[in-house]
């Protein structure tokens, strides 16, 4: 499974389950006029964030030889440091550790 189908499969899943789910773009992208469009979202942002009964999680999907980046795991260690469930997901197990961490 790509990463892409990865985290679709996971945004159904949630749904699933009632929690709220956002895919986060991150990057830059050139425009048709050749200027960069930056998404604002700082490098390293997770791929996604799930929301339940006020609880915030951030959830970096990757395919199964994916490997964060540095960005990435500064990011979630972050993220954990101020209060927040956070993780990266190989799977759907991973997906519920990451939910049970907040």
């Amino acid at each position: 499974m790509t990463e892409h189908n990865f985290q679709n499969y996971v945004r159904k899943e949630l749904s699933k389950l009632g929690y709220i789910t956002f895919r986060c773009n991150v990057g830059k992208i050139r425009t048709i006029d050749n200027r960069w469009f930056d998404t604002g979202l700082p490098k390293g942002f997770s791929d996604l964030i799930a929301l339940k009964n006020g609880k915030l999680f951030f959830i970096e999907t990757k395919a199964p030889k994916g490997k964060p980046s540095t960005d990435q795991i500064n990011f979630i260690n972050q993220m954990k440091k101020n209060g927040f469930a956070a993780g990266i997901a190989y799977n759907m197990n991973d997906v519920f550790e990451i939910l049970k961490g907040s």
